[in-house]
């Protein structure tokens, strides 16, 4: 029996048409949940039928990736025995305007040639779950919103070691004092960033008293692998301390 791959591209076919993990389970009517679990699970034996005929995609396809992609000549029936073509109703869904967005989750992992270096890639086995509105509100697009998670204390005191950050990898154009997240050498480092004549860069932390600001030249940007991810317009931070009640 061939194994069950499905999962990544299952997740792919929800991002191809836009539809969130918390829409296609309502579509399913099952758990937001259970839908994330595919992504790494894979989608179980008894959905595969029936979400290969929801994307319009052949099942054995879906499940181990070999064959033709496209479902141009299955047929469905509905609940009456009526016959269709599973093509000719190819996305049209019914789904409830989900009010979250789940954004995939990147770290800074060891590259499989070499263990003392690293690079960032996605962690699919994690998502972090936003308002939809946060992002509208921005006008970020949600397909281009990432999250990582704050690594050190450099920018204490605004963003605290362990926070989850969110960033808008559509805005990667450097506007001078906004809060970046670059992959530096393979390093995920969250920094102001400053433009500075001879296309040179100033990377300050928040923590300056710490961490003083670092210049890059032109060369020692190409050098050393500089790229800006994104934006980063949000973050949580949890207090360190719980306040103690006074007179109790």
């Amino acid at each position: 029996m061939k194994k069950n791959t499905s999962g990544p591209r299952f997740r792919a076919l929800l991002r191809l048409a836009n539809i969130t993990t918390s829409g296609f389970a309502e579509f399913l009517n099952t758990a937001p949940q259970n839908v994330h679990n595919w992504y790494t699970r894979g989608v179980p034996a008894h959905c595969l039928e029936e979400v290969a005929t929801r994307l319009s995609v052949n099942r054995e396809w879906l499940k181990t990736g070999e064959g033709q992609k496209d479902a141009r000549h299955l047929r469905v029936a509905d609940e009456s025995g009526n016959v269709f073509d599973a093509q000719a109703i190819r996305g049209v869904y019914t789904v409830v305007e989900p009010t979250d967005v789940d954004l995939p989750f990147y770290k800074e992992v060891p590259t499989a040639t070499d263990p003392n270096k690293t690079h960032v890639v996605e962690d699919r086995e994690e998502s972090i779950r936003l308002p939809r509105s946060h992002l509208d509100s921005l006008e970020i697009n949600h397909c281009d919103a990432i999250c990582a998670r704050m690594v050190g204390n450099s920018m204490a005191e605004k963003i605290e070691e362990g926070s989850t950050i969110a960033i808008d990898r559509g805005l990667t154009q450097i506007v001078d004092g906004q809060i970046y997240a670059v992959e530096h050498d393979g390093m995920l480092r969250i920094k102001y960033l400053h433009r500075i004549p001879g296309n040179a860069l100033r990377m300050r932390s928040h923590n300056s008293g710490e961490y003083p600001d670092e210049i890059l030249r032109r060369e020692q940007i190409e050098e050393q692998n500089f790229r800006v991810l994104g934006w980063v317009f949000w973050w949580s931070t949890l207090n360190k301390r719980r306040p103690e009640v006074p007179f109790l």
